[in-house]
């Protein structure tokens, strides 16, 4: 997940540069919606057990949430400030996810967790927040990439009870599914304007893949650890997105790795460590 995700980062980046945001980001959901529906369909069993009204009104807040505004937010704030602060901001996401998931009562954390949080936010810091800065004209960005953050985090914790009856496929495929429905009434008239045979063949292969590796494929495998191991002991991995970002930008994209940055990924798997060793109290 945190592979496919960090290199997500340079095929949005290259994709962007023909499509439009809003268009791009419909199809996307569109098409690994699609490919959750049929998977559903096709391995419904007779076993299975029933969504109930209550898991529904559950899916349908997990789709608002986390697909509808998280992606509104992610995208609208991305475009507004740096690189280096949304990547910042969206390094707070285990602390974020820890605090509503022990509100929550899911999990009760032990000191060590906190510690290896603290840890790889410094981390994140080390790898991009060195170049982060505060100003009127980021400010809205970076407010709309922190509502991003806090949507992701709800997403996660939210997601656990539903998750305690039903696989990390229903509950990804319904909910983004139910994103999805909520996304396209606002991206119909962008997409009404879009110049679609002035993109390229190319950005339409980029954008096929992060809709079915980036959506489908490390959703499910989000879901399927937040499952297995809780959501804040998942959410700590997602630290390391940025140092694959890094890798990946400099062998793609050409961009330079700094010392501060070398410096940065080797707290950030010292942080990993620490939580990944430390017992968790449910």
């Amino acid at each position: 997940m945190v592979g496919i995700w960090g290199a997500n980062f340079s095929v949005i980046k290259l994709a962007l540069r023909d499509f439009p945001q809003v268009p791009f980001n419909a199809l996307r959901l569109l098409l690994a919606s699609a490919v959750f529906l049929i998977a559903l369909a096709a391995r419904r069993r007779s076993d299975d057990p029933a969504i109930t009204r209550s898991d529904w009104i559950r899916l349908v807040v997990l789709g608002i949430v986390g697909h509808l505004l998280y992606q509104l937010c992610f995208l609208a704030g991305v475009a507004r400030t740096s690189v280096a602060n949304s990547s910042l901001i969206f390094g707070c996401t285990p602390v974020a996810v820890a605090i509503l998931s022990t509100l929550a009562g899911h999990d009760r954390l032990t000191w060590p967790r906190w510690v290896g949080a603290a840890l790889s936010l410094a981390g994140i810091y080390a790898v991009v927040g060195h170049r982060a800065e505060l100003s009127a004209t980021t400010l809205v960005g970076d407010l709309l990439v922190f509502g991003g953050m806090l949507c992701w985090s709800l997403y996660s914790v939210t997601a656990q009870p539903v998750l305690r009856r039903h696989s990390p496929m229903v509950v990804t495929g319904w909910s983004m599914a139910i994103g999805t429905a909520f996304y396209l009434t606002i991206a119909v008239v962008p997409m009404a304007r879009t110049d679609w045979p002035s993109i390229s063949a190319f950005s339409w292969l980029l954008m096929t893949a992060s809709s079915l590796f980036a959506l489908a494929l490390a959703y499910m495998i989000w879901y399927t650890a937040v499952q297995r191991v809780g959501s804040a002991r998942t959410s700590v991995y997602s630290n390391l997105t940025p140092v694959v970002a890094m890798i990946v930008a400099a062998i793609w994209l050409g961009e330079t790795i700094t010392r501060a940055q070398v410096l940065g990924a080797l707290l950030i798997m010292c942080g990993i460590a620490v939580n990944r060793l430390a017992p968790v109290a449910r």
